[in-house]
């Protein structure tokens, strides 16, 4: 393990040198620079970067041939044209200082560069003239002349000092020797001088059209980009949304007006670039947050909502919908963090308000729910009461009715004859018939005993019914709201019972169709509610459509995996067509006193018990049919997405 390590202790070290030497190398060129920008007039360093580019050539230039000019000064001393080539030296330094001086005070360096390489070509012409040498003619700085023209100048002035550098050796020289002429070696060097200079013309022009198109190109490329950003920020600057970005620390780097001005609200100070966006929580829950961000540097985009206080506003709350995604780069690492958030306090307290009146709703239908229940109950009750009426008047009239005062006759009769009872019954004649008269009298007695008796029984079903009906209503008020274990038959049977009467004495025929389905686990109250409100609605249907074989047929059956089917079907009235799709809608009704609550509570209802009301009709006259369909188990609310953590 030991020479691994080593190993990977050296890479490192290596590393670490090799970025250092890059720093330095960078530092070293930065200074170098800014040394060069010193000469340039500030139109030229604030405008084309290629111009600017020309322009730092021409400086450098000047200050390496400036101090060129010295050494060759003093290297003159030892040759035999110290006087007129030394003249000549002091001359080009001078130029070149005037060159810099030119370049500091023009926006263009199209004339220092000009003249600049004519004075290059013109020291190496004379130079190579006056002192009879063709190496001078032949030098590398003879061949550098057109390089440097075509950089600074552009190929067709390039083109002028190439072929002055080419005519110098191989025209002008071999014209100025004595004698005239030139050797076959001389020949070779001035043609290959020619050769190499074309070359370096050539070269030079393909490399400046080559950074020219590079150049268009990359400006091109960054005007695109200036513009793209310029949409970028204006659009950013433009939403009342917070848009932060970050580093991968949670530092901030740059944030838009709006994230500002959060900050300035929550806060009461703005957070400056670098600062930890989240420096003004409490510790708890900054460190809440720099867990969230770590797992935002691992790849994860976050979606937050947190409540935090407003400084300048009494700490009223402020409700935030925050969305942390990270920037990868190239290689697929997280490099940044960008932070949006949203205002939602308005939208929290508005769904607040809504959930209230949706309760609020809820209750208002329930209650009308129960008051549609309570008046079919009341509605059964008071039709039974009227029987009992019926039945208890009877009975008074049959009581009133008795020949009482016939028997009352007959026994004060019996009560004169006290004493000669015998004599009284066998020789009187009113006696005689005493006998036939009680047993007459009996008769009638027994026959109106049992009207009378009739009438009573009829009279305790009906207390015994009211009785039932008040008893199944306290029993489904009193289970509210508990999932229990209920069979379909009896529970339909049940909400029939609650309506038997209004049927009857409507005239309609009730049919029951139950297949054999299990029991299933309901809200016995609520199921009772939407059975008994389907019901009424086909009872009143059935008796406005004013058919003589009115008909309710209610049917039990399967339905999907792990559901069952009630359906209520009539021969009532029925439903146009336009009207469906808003039956269930609140507030809508089809009855004159109708308030809209009952079809909508049921679908509510339904919905509560994982269910589904729905209806079906052919049209106007045509009947109507609703079919509940209920799951056999109750089903578990759906999962919700999480909550905020705040």
């Amino acid at each position: 393990m030991m020479p691994s390590e080593d190993t990977g202790g050296d890479r490192n070290n290596g590393a670490v040198a090799q970025q250092g030497r890059e720093a330095w190398s960078r530092a070293l060129w930065a200074r170098l620079v800014e040394r060069l920008d010193a000469f340039i007039p500030e139109a030229l360093r604030q405008g084309d970067s290629l111009e600017l580019s020309r322009a730092r050539m021409v400086v450098g230039l000047c200050l390496c041939l400036t101090g060129g000019s010295l050494v060759f000064l003093g290297l003159l001393r030892l040759t035999p044209y110290a006087w007129s080539m030394g003249v000549m030296s002091g001359l080009c330094g001078g130029g070149f200082l005037g060159v810099l001086a030119l370049l500091r005070w023009r926006a263009s360096t199209r004339l220092p560069a000009l003249l600049l390489c004519s004075m290059l070509s013109g020291v190496i012409a004379f130079t190579t003239l006056h002192m009879e040498m063709l190496a001078m003619a032949t030098h590398a700085a003879s061949v550098l002349v057109p390089v440097m023209a075509v950089y600074l100048l552009g190929w067709r002035m390039g083109l002028g000092f190439s072929v002055l550098s080419i005519l110098t050796p191989l025209v002008f020289y071999p014209l100025t020797t004595s004698p005239p002429g030139l050797s076959a070696m001389e020949w070779s060097l001035s043609i290959f001088t020619a050769i190499f200079a074309v070359f370096g013309w050539a070269v030079s022009s393909l490399f400046l059209s080559f950074r020219t198109e590079a150049h268009a190109t990359l400006e091109q490329t960054r005007k695109t980009l200036l513009e793209n950003e310029g949409e970028l920020s204006s659009l950013i600057e433009s939403t009342d949304d917070v848009v932060c970005s970050l580093d991968v620390e949670g530092r901030l780097i740059t944030a838009n007006q709006s994230a500002k001005h959060y900050f300035q609200r929550i806060f009461g100070e703005e957070i400056s670039p670098g600062e930890f966006i989240f420096s003004a929580l409490p510790p708890e829950r900054q460190l809440r947050w720099k867990e969230r961000l770590e797992r935002a540097r691992g790849g994860n985009r976050l979606k937050e909502e947190v409540s935090l206080p407003a400084f300048q506003e009494g700490r009223k709350l402020v409700e935030l919908e925050l969305t942390v995604s990270p920037v990868r780069s190239e290689q697929g690492e997280v490099v940044r963090l960008t932070v949006f958030g949203r205002d939602v306090t308005e939208r929290k307290a508005a769904e607040a308000r809504l959930s209230e009146l949706h309760r609020g709703l809820v209750d208002a239908s329930r209650q009308a729910g129960m008051a549609e229940v309570a008046t079919g109950v009341l509605h059964n009750v008071g039709n039974t009461l009227n029987s009992v009426n019926v039945s208890a008047s009877l009975v008074a009239e049959r009581l009133r009715g008795l020949r009482v005062s016939s028997l009352e006759k007959a026994v004060q009769l019996l009560r004169e004859h006290e004493a000669d009872a015998g004599t009284f019954l066998t020789e009187d004649p009113r006696g005689r018939q005493f006998p036939a008269y009680l047993e007459a009298l009996t008769a009638q007695l027994v026959q109106e005993r049992d009207a009378v008796l009739t009438e009573l029984r009829a009279l305790c079903d009906g207390v015994e019914h009211i009785r039932v009906v008040v008893g199944m209503q306290q029993q489904y008020a009193r289970f509210s709201g508990v999932v229990e274990e209920v069979s379909l038959p009896e529970l339909i049977d049940g909400a029939l019972r609650l309506q038997t009467v209004s049927f009857g004495r409507a005239g309609i025929e009730v049919r029951r169709e139950y297949a054999d389905v299990p029991s299933i686990w309901v809200d016995r109250h609520k199921l009772l509610q939407i059975l008994i409100n389907l019901l009424s609605n086909a009872r009143h249907a059935v008796k406005e459509g004013g058919r003589q074989d009115g008909c309710l047929t209610l049917r039990v059956v399967p339905g999907d995996a792990g559901r069952v089917c009630i359906i209520v079907a009539d021969n009532g009235m029925g439903i146009a067509p336009e009207h469906l799709p808003l039956l269930f809608t609140h507030g809508f009704t089809t009855k004159k006193d109708g308030h809209g609550f009952g079809l909508h509570t049921s679908a509510l209802a339904a919905e509560e018990l994982g269910g589904l009301l729905s209806c079906a009709s052919a049209g106007r006259g045509q009947g109507a049919t609703f079919s509940l369909e209920l799951p056999v188990r109750k089903e578990r609310p759906r999962e919700e997405g999480s909550t905020a953590t705040r």
